[in-house]
């Protein structure tokens, strides 16, 4: 079925080529091509076309490169997959003509327009653009290859309602998920850091997450202290931070979530860095409005821990996008120039890791409105002591 943001999506960055100087772009990335089609297989490319409105017929192009074709014919905004996914593109890309060939990016070089066509330069390798070169050369055509950043991912960083919702059935599953967890005991002392991930997981999956957004992070006790351990068959015990990093894939959108739970009656000094960071979060949180910097959210948060004394225990950036990555436009972090704008989503996720004893992190998914930030995952942050 057409999903009608996928054209508009496609008519923004018509746009965006008008303003960057290019004539086409071609897009190599999987990520966007997924964003502006729709296309979920392993194997596409496209090209967008300025000058094209999409009002034409889009009947499937078969045929290679290379094969007869005098010129491109009319310009045209052109899918490209292989052989394996002709149905599929079929049912996901209804809107456009669809090319069957391989290598896409040749392919639909040697139909790009005259003039200059930008490429992706994050994502072609230096072998692949000798070959993009060759093809432009081969095609008779004055074709000009320019590289490109961004322009896409730019796009990207404001999402729609429908993403929002995807974001936050994301968040709802993990949330979920959690409260599954420590309602069945599944986080206590004699389970080994790698079960509780792999419960969680599984937990996750049965609650309809197509997977984990990312390999969770379960860390015990002195591991709370290295912020991306990976699980292992360290023990938990009472007295251990738990700290956990995790979230689901739902329509390819990714939600992140990180809660630090205690087993056990806390110690003073674990009460006093879990306040910390949940003060800082707070202020993170509250300063993620429209107009404000990534470098100044940053600021906000790392102020509170920098003036407890904690600031060299909090090494890395307060957040970042999420959406059809973990990782993504906008960053909030020092010197980060990102401005936020409406339907920005964002994690805040500050930290104080203490070496040989245990950390901390606070972390939510949560968009940037008109009114500020709406936090998307709705588990408490309060401090969770499991006996």
């Amino acid at each position: 079925m057409t999903n009608p943001n996928h054209a508009q999506r496609r008519a923004l960055l018509r746009a965006a080529l008008v303003r960057s100087g290019v004539d086409a772009l071609l897009i190599t990335d999987l990520i966007n091509v997924r964003y502006l089609t729709g296309f979920t297989g392993s194997n596409a490319a496209l090209l967008v076309v300025d000058s094209d409105d999409e009002t034409g017929p889009a009947d499937t192009v078969i045929g290679t490169a290379g094969d007869g074709r005098e010129g491109p014919g009319d310009p045209r905004t052109l899918f490209c997959t292989d052989g394996r996914y002709t149905t599929q593109a079929e049912s996901e890309v209804p809107d456009l003509p669809r090319l069957i060939a391989r290598p896409c990016d040749l392919a639909l070089v040697s139909r790009a327009p005259e003039g200059i066509v930008g490429f992706e330069a994050r994502s072609v390798s230096v072998a692949d653009h000798g070959a993009q070169l060759a093809a432009a050369a081969g095609t008779g055509r004055s074709i000009e290859l320019k590289s490109t950043t961004a322009l896409v991912e730019t796009l990207r960083a404001v999402k729609d309602e429908g993403e929002i919702e995807a974001l936050r059935h994301a968040c709802a599953v993990a949330d979920h998920a959690l409260a599954e967890l420590i309602a069945a005991d599944g986080i206590r002392p004699g389970r080994t850091e790698r079960q509780v991930g792999l419960d969680l997981d599984q937990r996750m999956r049965e609650l309809g997450a197509d997977d984990p957004a990312f390999e969770t992070i379960v860390a015990a006790g002195p591991n709370s202290a290295i912020p991306h351990h990976r699980p292992t068959s360290a023990v938990l015990a009472t007295g251990d931070f738990v700290k956990l990093d995790f979230g689901a894939r739902v329509a390819g959108y990714h939600s992140d979530m990180t809660r630090t739970l205690v087993l056990g009656e806390p110690a003073d000094w674990q009460r006093e860095i879990y306040d910390l960071v949940h003060d800082a979060q707070l202020a993170g949180r509250l300063a993620c409005t429209i107009g404000a910097t990534g470098d100044a959210i940053d600021a906000a948060s790392r102020t509170v821990i920098a003036e407890a004394g904690y600031g060299p225990q909090f090494a890395h950036g307060l957040g970042h996008g999420v959406g059809l990555q973990i990782h993504e436009a906008p960053s909030l972090a020092r010197q980060s120039p990102s401005i936020m704008v409406p339907d920005m989503c964002v994690t805040v996720e500050p930290g104080v890791y203490l070496p040989g004893r245990g950390g901390v992190r606070i972390e939510d998914s949560g968009v940037i409105r008109v009114d500020g930030y709406h936090v998307l995952t709705q588990t408490s942050k309060e401090l969770v002591v499991l006996a």
